[in-house]
């Protein structure tokens, strides 16, 4: 009996462990792509966490086309180089490797993440997109759709945090309090589309962790 209680321990754990974790993008002008993996109001990880994601990254610069050449391994970040003007998105599918649930089924954590929001449509399954360009009125969708009652976390400059819902249409209203990088955060659970392999393993159910990052000048 102890040692099924530490197994569901652990395993509680590690799905704590993918909805505390994010992947975000910062960028400023038209300069290199930081992508960060961590806590965004905290502090991002580094070292051989984050190195060991180059392989699995993807970039998609603006107009979906994937980004060219290596990225560059920092302390605590990845690098690419900058893009032309518009909004930068990113996924990666192995931040964390799958895993068992307390059902036995083999779940995955799918974490993607937009910088900018210029553009009024989604270009990732799971995303916040402005409902005006540059504005403050966000939708929340996932493969296409809004989702309403969608818990929505606010990460302000100043690494204040507010906790918000999308109302019946599936939009939040983000309060701009000063001027700064603003990021956003959303979690989703839902099934995989057909056969979904991840790292070599047959995937039952997948949990999405998307982010949002803009600057308000």
């Amino acid at each position: 009996m102890f040692k099924k209680n530490l197994l569901g321990l652990a395993l509680s754990a590690l799905s704590l462990g993918a909805q505390a974790h994010q992947l975000w993008l910062e960028q400023d002008a038209s300069g290199p792509v930081r992508v960060y993996v961590g806590d965004a109001d905290d502090h991002p990880d580094g070292g051989e966490d984050i190195a060991k994601l180059v392989a699995t990254t993807r970039i998609l610069l603006p107009g979906g086309k994937n980004a060219q050449g290596p990225m560059k391994v920092t302390q605590d970040h990845l690098e690419a180089a900058g893009t032309p003007a518009g909004d930068v998105r990113a996924t990666n599918d192995q931040v964390f490797k799958p895993w068992k649930t307390k059902d036995g089924q083999t779940k995955a954590a799918i974490f993607s993440a937009r910088a900018g929001r210029s553009e009024t449509k989604a270009g990732l399954d799971y995303e916040f997109v402005p409902v005006s360009a540059n504005g403050k009125v966000f939708n929340v969708t996932f493969r296409g759709q809004v989702l309403a009652d969608k818990r929505v976390t606010v990460v302000s400059p100043d690494k204040w945090t507010m906790t918000l819902k999308t109302d019946a249409s599936g939009r939040v209203e983000v309060p701009l309090r000063e001027k700064g990088r603003y990021i956003l955060i959303s979690n989703h659970d839902a099934d995989p589309v057909g056969d979904v392999e991840i790292a070599d393993q047959k995937i039952q159910k997948l949990g999405y962790v998307t982010t949002l990052s803009f600057v308000v000048r």
